[in-house]
């Protein structure tokens, strides 16, 4: 009994620690000299690399086998209001950590060579942005949520408008803060109003509680204007291809790694469990905006001439099909579009890796200016073929379970779905494979290419842990499935 209080207690402090270590890292970073880069890197690095230990303990900590939320930590915050401070994840809230932890290292590694300029504001920002996301991923308290959602847009505002490579960026950081914020100031009248009329922001004691008909319409649509924006689905995608354009490569693998599942994640808490009768009220107008996403946002990618923007616009097109799969009403579907969500931080954030790292030699994103690729950075070429084949799902890749599932799951709810989601895996095919063919095969566009080099240590280091990653869950996928299985049962509970 001892021995188990003990383990109890230290994966509370483990978990604990988890969700504040950024935070610290971030005022350790403000004492540091403000000209001792080396130190300010090394300490943002270890900082970032010791939460990704943390949590993969809380991983081996984690009882996949119930559907409770685990780690719970409760504190008194507004009592009089009935606002208290709540900390707890599930199968489903577990991965996206261990996801934001995985890539935040990266993140750091990638910009290591870049100019000191405000370096200790964008390591902050960066460590802020990963506590941030922890508590949105962990905060049981709905009105919190709502807080925490929102502050991720701060650090991501500073990283893109400060830090991004282009004289558009103003323009950009602007589009991502409107749209956001007016989707989310109406995600908080719903929010409001769920407090007013029941008087609890508790999320586990909303489940309990049934709204009528009417009034779950008018919380849905609250929601999921805030959600659709954040995935982002059509007609609310227009920020999403500019933020990534001027972006940096770090901001835009964090960007497309983890807030695009935001909105996925927030469906998923509130939108399915809360608000069971309007899910099924709205699922014909949610499955024709993702299979207008599928296919026009596959379309456009076709057509784009700038590196970033395509795959920005293939994330859209995959986004499309998660909510396929969250809204499929059964649990393979859902669980089909959590392991989307998971292999697409993945495999899009590496396709973004590849970019700046080319980008960085070539000083343009600009597609008919690359070609050859292959006949002087055949390493490179080499990880670009095998992100380009994951992203559209081959075999033995994470992505190939993913699609499969979710294609399943569409199939039983809907096989007229399947056929139009089949058609934008198509299309997926035919963009990835011609975007590496023009930029990989055919003749040097630019003799000055030649005089750069190959893959560094460091920029294969960034990209081999993630082909072993992508290949490990791909090949033993039930990592995941598993983990997550009894909390989706829990959600399909509430229909």
């Amino acid at each position: 009994m001892y021995f188990i209080c003990y383990k109890i207690v230290m994966i509370t402090y483990i978990y604990l620690g988890l969700v504040l270590l950024p935070f610290f890292g971030a005022f350790c970073l403000t004492i540091i000299n403000y000209k001792n880069f080396i130190l300010q890197r090394f300490v943002a690095f270890f900082i970032s690399c010791l939460t990704l230990i943390f949590s993969l303990l809380l991983w081996v900590f984690f009882d996949s086998s119930t559907a409770v939320f685990q780690f719970l930590f409760n504190l008194k915050w507004f009592s009089i209001l009935n606002i208290n401070y709540i900390l707890g994840i599930d199968g489903i809230s577990l991965f996206f950590i261990i996801l934001t932890a995985f890539l935040i290292p990266l993140c750091l590694l990638v910009s290591w060579n870049y100019s000191s300029l405000y370096l200790k504001e964008y390591l902050i920002s960066f460590l802020i942005l990963e506590g941030f996301l922890f508590q949105v991923f962990s905060v049981l308290d709905i009105f919190l949520f709502y807080i925490y959602f929102e502050s991720v847009l701060l650090p991501m505002f500073f990283i893109v408008g400060i830090w991004g490579s282009r004289e558009r960026k103003i323009r950009a950081v602007y589009q991502l803060f409107l749209y956001t914020i007016v989707g989310s100031i109406i995600m908080l009248l719903a929010i409001l109003t769920i407090y007013f009329e029941t008087g609890t922001t508790n999320l586990q004691t909303l489940w309990n509680i049934e709204f009528s008909e009417f009034r779950q319409i008018f919380l849905w649509i609250s929601f999921f204007l805030a959600f659709a924006v954040k995935i982002p689905m059509p007609p609310f995608h227009i920020w999403l291809p500019e933020a990534h354009s001027e972006a940096p490569t770090a901001g835009s693998v964090i960007l497309a790694g983890i807030l695009l599942k935001l909105g996925g994640y927030g469906f998923l808490r509130f939108s399915l469990t809360l608000l069971p009768l309007a899910c099924n009220f709205f699922l014909p107008f949610i499955y024709l905006l993702s299979i207008l996403a599928i296919i026009y946002a596959s379309l456009s990618t076709l057509r784009q001439i700038d590196l970033k923007k395509a795959i920005a616009y293939s994330s859209i097109a995959h986004m499309g099909l998660v909510t396929l799969g969250l809204f499929s009403e059964s649990s393979i579907g859902i669980e089909g579009g959590i392991h989307l969500m998971i292999s697409h931080g993945l495999v899009s954030s590496a396709l973004f890796l590849c970019i700046g790292i080319i980008y960085d030699r070539y000083k343009t994103r600009i597609i008919k200016y690359y070609g050859g690729l292959t006949q002087f950075m055949p390493l490179f070429s080499t990880f670009f073929l095998f992100f380009s084949f994951a992203n559209v799902g081959f075999p033995c890749t994470i992505s190939f379970i993913s699609e499969f599932l979710i294609f399943l799951g569409i199939y039983l709810a809907q096989s007229t779905l399947a056929v139009f989601a089949g058609v934008g895996m198509l299309l997926s095919v035919a963009y990835s494979i011609w975007l590496f063919n023009r930029v990989c095969f055919g003749f040097l566009k630019n003799y000055y290419i030649l005089k750069f080099q190959d893959l560094t240590r460091r920029e294969f280091w960034l990209l081999f842990p993630i082909v072993i990653v992508v290949i490990w869950l791909g090949v033993y996928s039930n990592i995941i499935i598993g983990s997550i299985h009894f909390s989706v049962l829990n959600l399909l509970n509430f229909y």
